[in-house]
């Protein structure tokens, strides 16, 4: 049953919402024990919400269950980012975007769990004390990241489920790919960021996964939207889908070495099956992008995450310890003891990278490049509709051979995410087959306020 369906089930009081949601909260449970997808489940709220909506099924999402990443704020229910600095901290507010999807009767079942701050593209540099969640295919390996909560639940809920994640990198769209569902990182300022927990300010966006793309644009439609709380908003409307026939860049620098075989020609099949129907296709190169995006992304990001996490230092937010020493000391013992080592690594990096002597070096220069790559973007947007590039250029890893990697090889992973996140633009992962039992997704991208016509090439 579908999303719609379902809501025209509850509105005619076809479906007691209570006891649906009472069912959805034991399913979650059971899923959880095994898969670890979710740091909290919210069944006070949720049971009470139900009760509300069983009073008055009205909304465009009646009674549709709703789980939301743990870096995105939720009223009363806790809320840390995946990091154990932040355990206990329950908002005294709902984030923008859970706001406008209570308001169309959405409920909301829990916080789903994601790399620290997210930090990491497999979901393995959870926070102290947290869970890895397990790949729904097989549960040797990751689920990507850092959503990966998020789309693990949304792969295995048998219920009508939106799972909201947040992208700063590739955060939704990589582990929609490795879980097998359908995941959207909109334009830029296209949903409120206000109620987000931050990593890189000019980076984060939330954004929505589900097994069903209509699932995707509805929920797109109720978020999103000017806020006058969040000032990267923006105004801007959607623009409407065409009813001329789209034209599809392939990012050739995205396909041979380093992607691997089954991923490569499972998007080369689908290309080929949607120029039977009429959708033609051309290579397009983003040597910039593909050259400088990596380190471009990494010096921003990490940048803006050190500024961010400052103020966890044990005074005024997350975590404390016994007030002793200097402020130096204290503040240094409460985020040794209470960050993660993923954590660490990127408040150092970034630290550093916007360092008198260092700034001008480093950011400024990340930022002239950043602004090269969305040229490059622009540029190629202008003989295409849409472009086309594997999600991730490998199939979903095993935990054994994630522990091997560097930290330099685990960013290179994000080569095929980072530029559409430096740029801005809505990028969406479509499940396109699988090798070996394990999902394949192949990543389209388009110009800004266009996700209409993504929409539109996933539904073919």
């Amino acid at each position: 049953m579908n999303i719609q369906e379902f809501v025209k089930k509850i509105q005619n009081k076809e479906i007691d919402p209570v006891e649906h949601i009472e069912k959805v909260l034991e399913e979650c449970r059971k899923i959880n024990r095994e898969y670890h997808y979710l740091n909290v489940i919210s069944e006070e709220l949720a049971i009470q919400q139900a009760k509300n909506l069983k009073k008055n099924p009205k909304g465009k999402l009646a009674g549709v269950a709703i789980s939301v990443k743990d870096s995105i704020c939720v009223q009363d229910v806790e809320s840390t980012a995946g990091s154990r600095i932040l355990k206990g901290y329950k908002p005294l507010f709902h984030a923008t975007v859970v706001q406008r999807l209570i308001n169309e009767g959405a409920v909301i079942i829990g916080k789903t769990s994601q790399d620290e701050f997210g930090f990491g593209g497999f979901s393995t540099n959870v926070g102290k004390d947290f869970e890895i969640p397990l790949n729904p295919f097989d549960k040797k390996r990751a689920t990507g990241g850092s959503s990966g909560g998020a789309a693990g639940l949304a792969q295995k809920a048998s219920f009508p489920h939106i799972a909201l994640g947040e992208s700063t990198g590739g955060s939704i769209t990589n582990p929609a790919s490795f879980c097998g569902v359908f995941g959207l990182s909109p334009t830029y300022g296209l949903t409120s960021r206000y109620g987000l927990i931050d990593y890189g300010n000019s980076l984060d966006k939330v954004g929505p996964l589900s097994k069903d793309v209509n699932d995707l644009s509805l929920s797109l439609d109720i978020m999103s939207g000017f806020d006058p709380k969040d000032a990267t908003s923006i105004k801007e409307k959607l623009k409407p889908e065409e009813k001329k026939k789209l034209k599809i860049g392939i990012i050739k620098d995205s396909m041979g070495e380093g992607t691997d075989q089954a991923v490569e020609k499972a998007i080369w099949k689908k290309v080929k099956e949607l120029e039977k129907q009429g959708i033609k296709y051309e290579e397009v190169a983003l040597p910039i992008t593909m050259k400088y995006g990596i380190p471009t992304y990494y010096i921003i990001a990490t940048s803006e995450a050190s500024s961010n996490l400052a103020k966890y230092c044990g005074m005024r937010y997350g975590m404390h310890e016994k007030l002793a020493g200097d402020f130096n000391e204290y503040f240094t013992k409460v985020r040794s003891l209470h960050f993660g080592t993923e954590a660490k690594r990127r408040i150092l990096l970034g630290t550093f990278a916007r360092m008198a002597g260092y700034r001008d070096a480093y950011y400024i220069k990340a930022m002239q490049v950043r602004t090269k790559i969305i040229e490059e973007y622009k540029k190629a947007f202008k003989s295409v509709d849409i472009l086309v590039s594997s999600a991730s250029p490998v199939l979903p890893q095993r935990f054994e051979d994630i522990k091997k990697l560097t930290p330099l090889q685990n960013y290179k992973l994000d080569a095929l995410t980072v530029g559409p996140n430096l740029a801005g633009l809505p990028h969406l992962n479509i499940p396109v087959g699988f090798e070996k039992n394990l999902p394949i997704g192949m990543q389209i991208i388009g110009n800004h306020i266009e996700e209409k016509k993504l929409f539109a090439l996933a539904k073919l």
